[in-house]
């Protein structure tokens, strides 16, 4: 079969190569692989930044954002052939720590989980693979290519929970949201909060293209003001930051209504010194009762709470989202940015043995 792969820290190693089918074993699902998103992730380990193949293996299948068929499913797992699926991308530590014995691995103390496509496991970008029936979600086949959009609605699922158990502290009935950033996770987030029945302000640096129309389009308000100004004038009740800018962390930070919540879901890259006034900060955290909370990854529960929220979201919509497709004998080219993405997909299907 063939596969997308990388020597991980290796830059220029990224090759279609041909593996061995997989062989699934007792109890397991044989998934037949339709496509696979490309995030910032997958393109940090193009680069060679990080990742890590596993053991024994010299490269690294590529793929956690998944969108697949199954092709054989045993007996008594509550899943035939031609169910559409996605597959988790975290396993738990061997060990486990407290939270992954609990299923909670997106929570892992020790950070000996693993996770396909990133961390020594195998990912999702090969024409089939194999998978236990508690590590792959069933989905909506009405969703159809939009499946594939449900890892990083996972994320943003995830996200909101975590919102939702900080603002239970106290009476909580947030009526704003500002959303920083409108990539994927951004527009993923304002879906949810649309969903919520809250005010959705989306903030992002361009002024045009796809990502202003797929904000109106949802019924949410677009901004491309300087963040600083566009939260001062709106003081969310919750902000989703989603762009991992430093400046724009600092500015929504000091920007919520009292009693705020600013989930932060972007990661920073170092190297850039920002100066702030971190005694002005703190006393607007402590003042107004403000919330910080970090969130990254997810587990089964939001898998399953991202594909009911897809399942309910306009189509339409949701296939604005995919703005490029690229079959995977060209897979190279998803990896380079142009202007009109928002989300790329490597498409698999029609390529299985």
């Amino acid at each position: 079969m063939r596969a997308l792969t990388v020597i991980p820290e290796k830059p220029g190693s990224l090759e279609v190569v041909e593996l061995p089918d997989p062989s699934p074993g007792p109890g397991d699902l044989l998934v037949e692989s339709l496509s696979v998103g490309v995030c910032g992730t997958d393109k940090e380990i193009v680069r060679g930044d990080y990742g890590r193949a596993p053991e024994g293996a010299e490269r690294l299948v590529l793929g956690h954002e998944s969108l697949g068929r199954v092709r054989e499913a045993p007996q008594g797992s509550g899943f035939t052939a031609g169910d559409f699926v996605t597959g988790l991308v975290r396993r738990p530590d061997p060990v486990p720590c407290g939270a992954c014995a609990a299923g909670e691995f997106d929570m892992c103390r020790n950070g000996k989980y693993t996770e396909h496509g990133i961390k020594e496991l195998h990912g999702f970008a090969s024409d089939m693979w194999c998978a236990e029936p508690e590590r792959v979600v069933k989905l909506d086949p009405t969703l159809g290519e939009s499946g594939v959009l449900v890892e990083p609605t996972s994320v943003v699922a995830k996200a909101w929970e975590q919102i939702q158990l900080i603002g239970d502290r106290a009476w909580f009935e947030p009526e704003r949201v500002l959303v920083t950033g409108a990539g994927p996770i951004g527009l993923l987030a304002a879906l949810l909060g649309v969903q919520r029945g809250l005010d959705v302000h989306v903030l992002d640096r361009v002024s045009d293209g796809p990502k202003p129309r797929l904000v109106r389009e949802l019924g949410a308000t677009y901004h491309h003001d300087d963040s600083e100004t566009v939260a001062a004038r709106l003081r969310p009740d919750v902000v989703v930051e989603a762009t991992g800018a430093g400046k724009v962390v600092v500015d929504v930070l000091a920007g919520t209504a009292p009693y705020g919540i600013v989930c932060l879901t972007g990661v920073s890259s170092g190297g850039r010194v920002l100066r702030f006034d971190v005694g002005a900060v703190n006393r607007e955290l402590v003042l107004e009762n403000d919330a910080v909370v970090g969130s990254v990854n997810a587990n089964l529960r939001h898998y399953r709470a991202a594909a009911e929220a897809l399942a309910a979201a306009d189509p339409g919509w949701l296939g604005g989202l995919i703005t490029r497709k690229v079959p995977l004998a060209k897979a190279e080219e998803a990896f380079t940015a142009q202007p009109e993405d928002v989300k790329v997909v490597i498409t698999l299907d029609g390529g299985a043995a």
